[in-house]
């Protein structure tokens, strides 16, 4: 079932980033200016920081495979303590963009900005509290399912940081 739940959000976010393609066709200059007001190192940093997460998931998944579930477990809250530092910068950058009076009404680009990067944060939300339970359950198969899902989570950011904060 998991599958099934990871093709189809990698769907709706294909499709997202298909819209914020297109909408940026008809916009290329309007969405370079608002483009150029986002902060390009958080983004960056934020790649970096789930990767690495992803890195301690799949850690985990060797981990309980070996019956070190304990192990598992500590690598899953690592992976986790990580989706909550991607969370705390991503509320600062949109902090800094509100302060700066950027909002959901700040035209195509923000509105669509705002969209995917928030619906991508409850995805974070969510997969730390599907590796929470997995590692409260830490068997091999739990272990894989929830890193899978964690997996989808740092791929559709690895599409979703170049397709909104670099390509132009």
């Amino acid at each position: 079932m998991m599958w099934v739940l990871i093709a189809s959000e990698l769907l709706v976010f294909g499709a997202a980033l298909l819209a914020f393609s297109g909408a940026r066709a008809f916009d290329p200059a309007g969405f370079a200016l608002a483009q150029a007001q986002l902060d390009r190192f958080t983004g960056l940093l934020n790649v970096m920081v789930l990767v690495t997460s992803g890195l301690f998931a799949a850690l985990g998944v060797a981990a309980v495979r070996v019956h070190k579930p304990g192990v598992a477990r500590l690598h899953l809250a690592l992976a986790s303590l990580l989706g909550l530092v991607f969370l705390g910068f991503k509320i600062a950058e949109y902090r800094a963009e509100f302060a700066a009076g950027i909002s959901f009404e700040s035209g195509t680009f923000f509105t669509l900005y705002f969209l995917i990067t928030g619906f991508h944060a409850l995805h974070v939300v969510l997969g730390i509290i599907i590796l929470a339970i997995v590692g409260v359950f830490a068997t091999p198969e739990n272990v894989e399912t929830g890193a899978a899902f964690w997996h989808m989570v740092d791929l559709v950011w690895l599409l979703v940081f170049p397709v909104v904060y670099l390509i132009r």
